[in-house]
């Protein structure tokens, strides 16, 4: 089993800039596919990004294409969120989640199994 737990979340005017972090441990094997997801108020949970942690492959959602970037620190065990020119439809609670690699959409929150407990955007406009 993995352990997740995220910070850098906050508040921030549209157009501004946000990092979020991703702590993982529990697990020396490291083989997950891990990604952000996010929920905003009243609304389904959706995927933002995903990797594969230790590998190249990312993914990413259309909203946030050319603005967020998902990337891993290795000796870390971190997985980041760059999120850049945000806007208030990014407002919303952000959430860590892993699951054993797979074939299939990796943005889709029902194939990952483990979950942190998440951390709040607020964008004032």
């Amino acid at each position: 089993q993995v352990q997740l737990v995220e910070s850098g979340g906050g508040s921030v005017e549209a157009g501004g800039s946000l990092k979020l972090s991703c702590a993982a441990s529990g697990d020396s094997d490291m083989n997950y596919v891990i990604g952000w997801f996010r929920q905003p108020q009243g609304k389904e949970r959706e995927g933002v990004a995903a990797l594969l942690f230790g590998h190249d492959y990312t993914d990413y959602g259309r909203p946030v294409k050319g603005r967020f970037t998902i990337s891993q620190a290795k000796a870390n065990k971190t997985v980041d969120l760059q999120m850049n020119n945000l806007n208030p439809e990014d407002a919303a609670m952000y959430y860590c989640a892993a699951s054993k690699p797979f074939g299939g959409d990796w943005l889709n929150p029902h194939h990952m199994d483990y979950w942190g407990k998440g951390t709040l955007v607020t964008i004032s406009s």
